[in-house]
């Protein structure tokens, strides 16, 4: 446990008051002992609630939608065990013999669920302004690197915003064509603002594909437009 504490407080410069959180943090329900699970519930809490403070703070024109979708961006499975395998947890990690066989340090759920458990066996061992700090150091790039609101929504709810903002009535999408054999169908749609006598025709293998990229058109034709 010497070389996991050695690497925790060199990569997050982090020292347990209370060593035995840092164990458990690190033990998987497949070895025997207490597991991170409760930890990994609670640090998902932490972590939650960081991340949201982060992101009301850095996108104070984000509406309740697109918080939500950059939070779950963040904090999904694939992220956290991202940035856990960075980290280099996995090497750390406290596993059954069974499990560390199949490779278990690598299983992205086994990663996400040990980095969580580390948030909040460091919430219990210092607090929440500890747990903050630490998680503020994981996250400092991906919060840096975070997209524009506007690539959140999809191109149809973006034109919708657009057409409402202005008391523009909505588009049209009317399906054009069809071709290609059954499971290699192309998808024709054309979108319609006829308020301002503009129409865009967008292609792709399904149809819902096809009237976002009409609609992906039709914002570009309008960018240049005044309300």
């Amino acid at each position: 446990m010497d070389k996991a504490e050695s690497w925790l407080e060199k990569t997050l410069h982090y020292h347990f008051t209370d060593a035995r959180l840092f164990v458990q943090a690190l033990t998987h329900r497949s070895a025997n002992g207490t597991n991170n699970e409760r930890l990994e519930f609670l640090g998902d809490a932490v972590l939650d609630f960081v991340i949201s403070e982060a992101l009301f703070e850095r996108c104070p024109d984000a509406n309740e939608g697109d918080l939500s979708k950059l939070r779950a961006s963040l904090v999904k499975d694939t992220s956290l065990a991202g940035l856990a395998s960075d980290l280099g947890i996995g090497e750390h990690l406290i596993l059954g013999s069974g499990e560390r066989k199949t490779g278990g340090h690598r299983r992205e759920s086994i990663l996400a669920d040990a980095l969580e458990a580390i948030f909040g066996a460091v919430y219990l061992d210092s607090g929440f302004e500890a747990a903050a700090s630490i998680i503020g150091q994981v996250f400092e790039q991906r919060l840096e690197e975070l997209p524009h609101t506007d690539d959140l929504r999809d191109a149809k709810t973006r034109l919708q915003e657009w057409l409402q903002a202005r008391k523009l009535s909505l588009p049209d999408y009317n399906l054009l064509a069809v071709t290609g054999k059954a499971h290699q169908q192309k998808f024709a749609v054309s979108c319609t603002v006829s308020e301002l006598s503009q129409t865009t025709e967008g292609a792709a293998t399904t149809r819902r594909k096809a009237e976002q990229e009409a609609a992906r058109r039709m914002l570009t034709v309008l960018s240049g437009e005044r309300p």
